[in-house]
């Protein structure tokens, strides 16, 4: 049975590294398109694969594991860290190689810091919001933008190379602000027309209301955050207040990822507290993030002010 794990996952893997140096997700376990590997998700940066484990493996498996990877390809995982999400604290480990100095996703030629550190549960960067990304850079020309959860500002490095007039990236945790901050500066973005608020959203409503209306408005929030956000409770009114954020004619993109929330659950709360949004777009995930249940998966909305 190991053997044949073992098996599955090269397999996936071989089939999609890429030739260049850039960010995929070579195995994507959580999907539920790999039975009995639901816990096991893959991704390859430049310098830098990392392997992470939902439920606990014994240190042979782990073994097992990166000796086959290493058989494929010694020279793009020749630095291999392994990310332990079993337990009750995330612990980072390197398993082959040497951590590089300066760690960054690559994404459609723009660059984004990885955070390494052993505390950092999620490393900085998303990749299954990869086609999201590209669409907020299409259509941000001139734009004000509100980004809330902004993490580490991704969407906002989209929307300002995409010539957004103005950004606003809003999330409580400051030092992911400031990894935002300069993921801005690696990619030559002027920085002037970006703000950075390290605030309780559910506090800053009337902040935010000074600072609009906004063109654009995205909604990627974790499934929970501590006592300060979890889905079930914040959404309605979350999606709510939004809205009345947005200029007329204005657009929204919502990003559920909660696999215990499906599309129905979230399509209602945006009918009910938002019947001033349409659905315009329902997209699918990129390839490589596909769920066997798409339930399950990653759940986007995008929705247009129809005032």
């Amino acid at each position: 049975m190991r053997q044949q794990e073992i098996d599955i996952i090269c397999g996936e893997v071989q089939t999609r590294l890429p030739e260049e140096e850039k960010t995929v997700r070579l195995f994507h376990g959580p999907g539920g398109r790999f039975p009995g590997l639901e816990d096991v998700a893959i991704d390859l940066h430049p310098h830098l694969a990392v392997i992470t484990l939902y439920r606990d493996r014994d240190e042979y498996w782990i073994q097992q594991l990166l000796n086959s990877l290493l058989a494929l390809n010694k020279e793009r995982f020749f630095c291999v860290l392994l990310q332990r999400r079993d337990g009750p604290r995330t612990t980072n480990r390197v398993l082959q190689g040497e951590l590089p100095e300066r760690a960054r996703a690559v994404e459609d030629g723009f660059r984004y810091r990885l955070r390494l550190q052993d505390a950092a549960q999620n490393l900085g960067f998303f990749g299954d919001m990869r086609l999201e990304r590209q669409q907020v850079r299409q259509m941000a020309a001139g734009k004000k933008v509100l980004n809330l959860f902004a993490y580490t500002c991704s969407f906002s490095v989209a929307a300002v190379a995409g010539g957004a007039k103005q950004v606003v990236n809003l999330d409580m945790n400051r030092g992911a602000l400031t990894v935002g901050r300069e993921n801005h500066r690696d990619n030559n973005l002027d920085p002037r027309s970006v703000s950075f608020l390290a605030h309780d959203l559910f506090s800053s409503w009337g902040k935010l209301k000074k600072l609009g209306p906004f063109d654009l408005i995205i909604l990627d929030p974790p499934a929970a955050q501590g006592k300060s956000f979890t889905a079930e409770r914040h959404w309605p009114k979350l999606l709510r207040r939004s809205a009345e954020l947005l200029a007329p004619g204005g657009e929204m993109l919502a990003a559920l990822n909660a696999p215990h929330l499906d599309r129905p659950w979230l399509r209602e709360i945006i009918a009910e507290e938002t019947p001033q949004l349409e659905i315009s777009c329902e997209p699918e995930p990129p390839e490589e993030f596909a769920a066997a249940d798409p339930d399950r998966g990653l759940k986007l909305y995008w929705m247009k002010n129809k005032d």
